[in-house]
């Protein structure tokens, strides 16, 4: 029996622990990247592949759909009551390369590189609601027949519902109501 302190189990427990990223293809060639931490890499790809097998999908090697994401900051701040000329300024002024406000929501995009100084210094002035470097995918693909819409969010729900898995980056243009 191995004893060690709490610090140690901690480090040893991290250290067995893994990141992977799975990529794939959902209905109609949705481009699917699943981020997971496991310690059990076989359990983990057994999982996603039988997420993407069951719901009409299939996964892939890697880098056969990261390609068509690129890596952004991505930076929310809700505020009902927000001038929306003076955030635009703010954003820019802090480095940002993008933003857009629609309905008392400000999404400001960054370089992944830049997004903990934009952050720090719009969270001078405002409440940040989220800040993390995300997969934004570089063109969206819309899927028409009810049959196709089901199995990609049964496939999504599979994939969340995992405890591996931490993050799922897709180019589905969902329905609004979805």
């Amino acid at each position: 029996l191995h004893l060690c302190d709490r610090r140690q189990r901690q480090m040893c427990i991290r250290d067995s622990f893994e990141e992977i990223v799975y990529e794939g293809y959902g209905p109609s060639g949705i481009a699917v990247v699943v981020e997971a931490l496991t310690d059990n890499r076989n359990r983990t790809a057994a999982d996603v592949r039988h997420a993407f097998d069951k719901n009409g999908g299939n996964m892939g090697q890697t880098g056969c759909v990261s390609f068509m994401f690129d890596q952004k900051g991505i930076i929310i701040i809700e505020d009902e009551d927000m001038d929306e000329d003076e955030i635009t300024m703010d954003a820019l002024e802090a480095g940002a390369d993008d933003i857009e406000v629609e309905d008392g929501v400000a999404e400001i995009v960054t370089a992944p590189s830049d997004m903990g100084a934009v952050r720090d210094s719009l969270a001078e002035k405002y409440t940040i609601s989220s800040a993390e470097v995300s997969m934004v995918p570089q063109t969206m693909t819309e899927l028409t027949e009810e049959g196709q819409i089901n199995a990609m969010t049964k496939l999504l729900d599979m994939l969340e519902d995992n405890d591996d898995v931490q993050d799922v980056y897709h180019n589905w243009d969902m329905p609004s109501e979805d």
